[in-house]
C-alpha cells in the first residue's frame, strides 16, 4: 500500500516580490524548499525517469515555483496559450486551493508556453483568458522560441510566478492549507514519461485525479 506523502510547507518570504525573476532563482536556493518529483507509478510501461525538482516559496502575493529539469529529450513545438503544452517536455502544478473541487492545472513546456484552467475533472473545467495566462510570470532557461525535438543532455530550468488572487486566495498571515500535486511528463517525445511528486495508483497515466492530491501549507 502506498504511504501518504507528508504535507508539503511552503515557506513565506515576501522579499522575493522585489527580485527579478533572475535573482529569484538564486534566492529560492537559500529561502524556499525543495521536492523531488520522481515518483514513478507506471514503471512497465513508461520507466524513462528524468531528473526532476521543484523549489518553491511564496510571497503573499505569488507562488514561486522553479523547476529544474534534466533529461535526454527536449521539445518545444507548442507556443499559443492554452496548446497541448503536455506533449512537449512539461512540468505542471495542479492545485485545490481550498483543499477541496475545484482544482487549477497549471501546465508548461520548457519554453514557458502555459496551459491552464479551473476544473472539476479532466473533462469539465473553464480556460483560463489569455489576459489571466499573462499574469503568470515566466522565466524560461530555453528561451521562448519553440523547437523541434533534441536529443542529448539537456539541463534547464522554469521559473514561474502565479498570483495567489489567480485562484481566489488572499493570504492574511494565517496559513492556507491547499491541496496538489507536481509533475513531470512528454507525451509526445522519443521517450514519454510521466512523474509525480505525490504517488497516483490508476492503471494508466492520469494526473487529474484530486484524489491523489498531497497537502500543501502556505505558511
Amino acid at each position: 500500500m502506498t504511504q501518504p506523502t507528508s504535507a508539503l510547507h511552503i515557506p513565506y518570504v515576501p522579499q522575493l516580490d522585489e527580485m527579478s525573476m533572475e535573482n529569484i532563482v538564486t534566492a529560492l536556493d537559500d529561502l524556499g524548499v525543495r521536492r523531488t518529483v520522481d515518483c514513478l507509478n507506471w514503471k512497465e510501461e513508461y520507466p524513462y525517469k528524468p531528473l526532476t525538482a521543484v523549489t518553491i516559496a511564496h510571497s503573499g502575493q505569488y507562488i514561486y515555483i522553479d523547476f529544474f529539469v534534466r533529461c535526454n529529450y527536449l521539445r518545444a513545438v507548442n507556443y499559443d496559450n492554452n496548446s497541448p503544452v503536455h506533449q512537449d517536455s512539461c512540468v505542471e502544478f495542479f492545485v485545490e486551493p481550498t483543499g477541496t473541487l475545484p482544482y487549477y492545472n497549471f501546465e508548461f513546456n520548457c519554453i514557458g508556453t502555459i496551459h491552464a484552467a479551473c476544473r472539476t475533472d479532466r473533462h469539465n473545467g473553464t480556460p483560463l483568458t489569455d489576459g489571466q495566462l499573462d499574469r503568470v510570470r515566466r522565466l524560461a532557461s530555453c528561451g521562448t522560441r519553440p523547437f523541434n525535438e533534441l536529443e542529448g543532455m539537456f539541463s534547464w530550468n522554469l521559473l514561474v510566478a502565479i498570483p495567489l488572487d489567480l485562484m481566489g486566495l488572499k493570504y492574511e498571515g494565517k496559513p492556507i492549507e491547499m491541496r496538489g500535486n507536481f509533475y513531470k511528463c512528454a507525451d509526445a517525445t522519443a521517450s514519454p514519461h510521466f512523474l509525480s511528486w505525490a504517488p497516483i495508483s490508476t492503471p494508466q497515466p492520469d494526473f487529474h485525479r484530486p484524489e491523489f492530491f498531497a497537502p500543501i501549507v502556505l505558511d
